[in-house]
């Protein structure tokens, strides 16, 4: 909570905004960071279509996805060679 009130303090002063505006546009941030999550979790596991999945996110966040899960298959390929 500590670093939570730090960061908002000085983004309201660096950026000299209102905490309101502030803390709407981390909100928003927030939710969006949410989302995305949510919709590359769906499309990681089956429950919806690569092109659902790039309509929702951006084809950027899909690729990312798909590039951070093979990475992460490797890496337990590799561990269990072990």
């Amino acid at each position: 909570m500590e670093n939570t009130l730090y960061y908002l303090e000085t983004l309201t002063h660096e950026t000299q905004k209102p905490e309101a505006e502030v803390m709407t546009k981390a909100f928003q941030v927030g939710l969006r960071q949410l989302w995305r999550e949510h919709i590359l979790s769906r499309y990681l596991h089956d429950e919806i279509s690569r092109t659902e999945a790039i309509k929702l996110v951006g084809i950027d966040w899909v690729e990312l996805a798909e590039h951070q899960q093979q990475a992460m298959f490797e890496d337990l390929e590799w561990a269990l060679k072990k």
